[in-house]
């Protein structure tokens, strides 16, 4: 469940995020609105995570994997181009992930 509870997390998080850019510095109310729901139900779900979870995995893995699903946001919606650099970096990241997830003890399985 607490797996579950971490998917939430990320896909909260990578909502707010996106919204964010489309609340215009907060000035428009339904962009501000899905920005500070998604916000509240992302750190909501991350602190019911951590019931099980060591802090430092729960947000490596939150973090790594919402910064490669709002760059693939970003690069979609808001047509942003990523450099052979920022695609290294982003792959380093999601190996990053696999390596947490497929041999850390410290991620209950």
């Amino acid at each position: 469940m607490h797996w579950f509870y971490l998917i939430i997390a990320i896909i909260s998080e990578v909502a707010a995020t996106s919204a964010l850019k489309a609340t215009d510095g907060f000035t428009r109310v339904i962009p501000s609105m899905i920005v500070i729901a998604g916000y509240a139900a992302a750190f909501y779900f991350l602190s019911l995570t951590l019931r099980t979870f060591p802090i430092g995995i729960v947000y490596a893995l939150w973090s790594g994997v919402g910064i490669v699903l709002i760059t693939i946001v970003g690069w979609i919606v808001y047509q942003q181009k990523l450099d052979n650099a920022a695609l290294a970096g982003i792959g380093l990241i999601i190996a990053g992930v696999i390596v947490i997830n497929v041999f850390s003890k410290s991620v209950m399985h």
